[in-house]
């Protein structure tokens, strides 16, 4: 049995091309050198932390599912607060993937939509997950106001505007594909400017 030759992140899919049956890899799962982090999918045991391993997982099973909201805001440095939870994005129609490791809030976005504002965040092992660049992490919490709360939609863009790169022509341009929250949005950004 070769476990030398598995990746840190390894699934069913995986075994046969490292000449190890499923048996002989569940004894490795019982010795506690890979842990079970989501349905089929598991983690070389100490390779990264909970959250990183859930995303891995996530990435590998709904390549679309895209980080988003406070989890996006958080990783761009535009808040303060930590997230309880992972959020992320699907288009609307595709099922969530359990997750054990770590929890996630689902959010169902219009698959119209869905791939605007989107980029790459890299994770371990050479994957890596969709994340929502600050333009439209910021569009998404003003179009979410009524659940994320206005503080942190109006903070975010304070933030942002503290950014060398940021354009606040740019972010308008984008919110025309988002009518409900482009007001919003303009509002805040007169007051600010």
């Amino acid at each position: 049995m070769d476990a030398a030759s598995l990746r840190d992140l390894v699934g069913y899919q995986d075994l046969a091309s490292a000449g190890l049956t499923r048996r002989q890899f569940e004894r490795l799962v019982e010795a506690e050198e890979y842990e079970r982090i989501a349905p089929g999918q598991f983690v070389r045991s100490g390779a990264t932390d909970d959250t990183t391993a859930a995303w891995m997982a996530i990435a590998t099973k709904r390549p679309q599912a895209t980080l988003c909201l406070l989890t996006a805001l958080s990783i761009h440095d535009l808040t303060d607060e930590i997230p309880a939870r992972s959020n992320i994005a699907i288009p609307r129609g595709a099922k969530p993937l359990t997750a054990w490791t770590a929890p996630i809030a689902w959010h169902h976005f219009d698959a119209a939509t869905f791939d605007i504002g989107r980029a790459e965040h890299a994770l371990p092992d050479g994957r890596a997950i969709g994340i929502y660049d600050p333009e439209r992490t910021i569009i998404d919490l003003f179009r979410l106001r009524h659940e994320w709360g206005s503080d942190i939609a109006i903070d975010s863009p304070k933030r942002w505007l503290c950014v060398r790169k940021s354009s606040s022509s740019q972010l308008l341009v984008m919110a025309d594909n988002f009518p409900k929250a482009k007001p919003a949005l303009q509002n805040a950004l007169e007051i600010l400017l």
